[in-house]
């Protein structure tokens, strides 16, 4: 059960292990079990709160203070708050921002969701880091720290499970009413983030946005001029009925992933997806384009990766994280497909990828 606090909770983050840190509620009362990953952005948390890739995860930001600017209308990438919780150092309840029309605690409050300050974020991010991603308990109560452990080893995790369900429409949508020179997109809704759909009609796309349970019937029999997979939470490899779509129109219709869409395009493509140990999530990110061989600085939320192999026929790498040498990019020019592991609509984040949004249109037009 969770209740509006009057005066601020103590807050326990009880991991599997055993270890455990405190800290004090600036949002709501109640308990909470989910991964815990950190984020090293030092602005965007309006974004990140909103992203869908964050569902069933309570993020750590490692920037020290969190709610400077307050939250606005203009900065939402989705229709709510996916993520469980966040932990911070210092909230500031005092946002200075013209824009701002409620404070981040309100914004919580507004969506369930736990704010938790006063943790020593430094050290949590360090021991995320050791550890990995892993399962914690957040806690107000004054229930036993033994039964929290007990409890939060019987829970469910993330991999195996199909969060794209939760994250998706429930119904299709169309944005940007097709003209004569406009190119109709298919979108396939994992957990979208909003400025994917604000670029594509920045490049004069009109988009059909489809529930993740679509059939893929829907849109190989539409008159499609390319197909787009989404950013999405959690493990890619349950996510069978976006899998069986990405396969149907392989060779078809040109194919575009982000993240969620980039683990998926890969599996169907015969390579294999892993989980990172501790996930990319941040905006400053280091990626080498492996064609022109410029770096490019990006924005990231993942934990799983897809996985290079000796033998990938006509796919190729095309991007690698500088930072741990991961697969960032793959292409099968045959198959006119091809995906990327990180986010070129950044929102928040550097925009040194967007090329990418006109690298699909040009790819639609030569193949229309």
């Amino acid at each position: 059960m969770t209740e509006k606090y009057n005066e601020k909770n103590v807050a326990r983050i009880l991991f599997e292990d055993g270890v455990m840190f405190e800290g004090t509620t600036f949002s709501l009362a109640g308990d909470r079990i989910s991964e815990i990953v950190f984020n090293t952005a030092m602005v965007g948390y309006q974004e990140v709160l909103t992203d869908p890739s964050y569902l069933g995860q309570s993020v750590v930001f490692t920037y020290p203070e969190i709610g400077n600017y307050g939250i606005n209308d203009d900065d939402m990438e989705s229709r709510q708050i996916f993520l469980d919780a966040i932990i911070v150092r210092s909230y500031n309840d005092y946002p200075s921002n013209f824009k701002s029309t409620k404070t981040l605690a309100q914004f919580l409050d507004e969506h369930n969701v736990l704010g938790i300050e006063g943790v020593d974020t430094r050290a949590m991010t360090l021991y995320l880091r050791e550890r990995g991603a892993c399962k914690a308990i957040i806690s107000t109560s004054d229930i036993p720290k033994e039964k929290l452990l007990r409890v939060l080893k019987n829970s469910s995790n993330l991999k195996g499970s199909d969060y794209t369900k939760q994250a998706t429409s429930s119904k299709l949508y169309e944005l940007n009413k097709p003209n004569e020179n406009s190119l109709n997109v298919a979108v396939i809704d994992c957990g979208i983030k909003t400025n994917i759909l604000r670029l594509f009609e920045k490049h004069n796309c009109a988009c059909t946005v489809f529930p993740s349970n679509i059939h893929y019937s829907e849109i190989l029999n539409k008159n499609f001029d390319g197909l787009f997979i989404s950013n999405g939470p959690g493990d890619p490899e349950p996510v069978h009925n976006v899998q069986e779509i990405v396969r149907k129109a392989l060779g078809e219709i040109p194919i575009f992933g982000i993240c969620m869409g980039h683990q998926i395009l890969g599996q169907v493509l015969g390579l294999k997806v892993d989980k990172l140990k501790f996930g990319h999530h941040g905006v400053n990110h280091p990626i080498k384009n492996l064609e022109t061989g410029k770096i490019e600085i990006t924005s990231q939320n993942h934990n799983f990766v897809v996985l290079k192999d000796d033998n990938m026929g006509d796919t190729k790498v095309t991007h690698v994280n500088l930072n741990d040498d991961t697969v960032a990019g793959i292409e099968n020019k045959k198959l006119k497909a091809f995906s990327v592991q990180y986010h070129p609509e950044s929102a928040p984040g550097p925009q040194d990828s967007e090329y990418l949004f006109e690298n699909f249109v040009t790819l639609m037009s030569e193949t229309g």
